[in-house]
């Protein structure tokens, strides 16, 4: 099988460290290396099973992760430090990262605060009034709002992952299977009908095969962006529930490429 993956809800390994640090509540001043390290590990293994061009990015700052956790794991010298011939560097190893993700943050803060001003300004119009009965409005100006992070779809994703893994036989015959995207969005569709239009993350992962898994979590994705399912979740660390915004689905729809 063969497809070409193209995601831009995924920003980058920083917008991925402040996403974990929200989540698990963590003082971005005081960051516990090991678990944040540990957390973001399970994110990346996602990534590269869904082969991501954009994953390079995120094992260089994993390795920026595992340099630091080491440098917090050697001792602390407690002797006179003027008997020793060579200088230690007493700065905290976190420090540069800290710095980063603070102006990181600032940016981020200020590129929402830009987007709210556009879209205020994009609602004042100057130009002479004009009769605008019979028009309709154009839904590709409608503001796709994500009830959850698409972090925390990773996250679920790797969840789902461990399971099938745990619940694997130990020797099985793997068969090739091909899906499409836009096949495996009808089928999701379809699935979440039969649920009521509601159903948990995991449930929408019937296969065993690692292609179709990651086809149907990309048209997941898809779909949230065409506002046809919403994903929400009722606080943090519990699973994800899908459901379907639209009750009819245009099997016919090739748009997708």
């Amino acid at each position: 099988m063969s497809y070409e993956v193209k995601v831009e809800a995924f920003e980058g390994p920083l917008d991925l460290l402040l996403h974990l640090i929200h989540r698990l509540e963590i003082d971005i001043y005081d960051i516990p290396v090991s678990e944040i390290t540990s957390q973001y590990m399970e994110h990346i293994r996602a990534l590269q099973v869904l082969e991501l061009n954009e994953a390079s990015e995120y094992l260089v700052m994993a390795a920026t992760l595992l340099a630091i956790k080491s440098k917090m794991l050697l001792p602390v010298h407690e002797g006179n430090i003027e008997e020793i011939d060579y200088e230690f560097d007493e700065a905290d190893p976190r420090d540069e990262l800290v710095s980063r993700l603070i102006e990181y943050r600032r940016f981020k803060e200020a590129s929402i605060k830009l987007k709210e001003l556009e879209a205020n300004r994009s609602a004042i119009y100057t130009k002479a009034p004009m009769d605008l009965n019979g028009l309709q409005a154009d839904s590709s100006l409608e503001n796709i709002d994500l009830e959850v992070n698409a972090y925390d779809m990773l996250g679920a994703f790797q969840k789902m992952l461990r399971r099938k893994q745990l619940k694997a036989p130990l020797s099985a015959r793997v068969t090739r299977q091909e899906v499409s995207i836009k096949d495996q969005m009808g089928s999701i569709v379809n699935r979440l009908k039969k649920a009521n239009g509601r159903t948990n993350f995991a449930n929408l992962f019937a296969s065993d095969d690692k292609a179709v898994l990651v086809v149907s979590f990309l048209s997941i994705l898809e779909l949230m962006k065409r506002q046809v399912v919403k994903v929400e979740q009722e606080k943090n660390f519990t699973d994800l529930m899908v459901e379907l915004k639209k009750e009819t689905w245009d099997e016919d729809d090739d748009s997708f490429e």
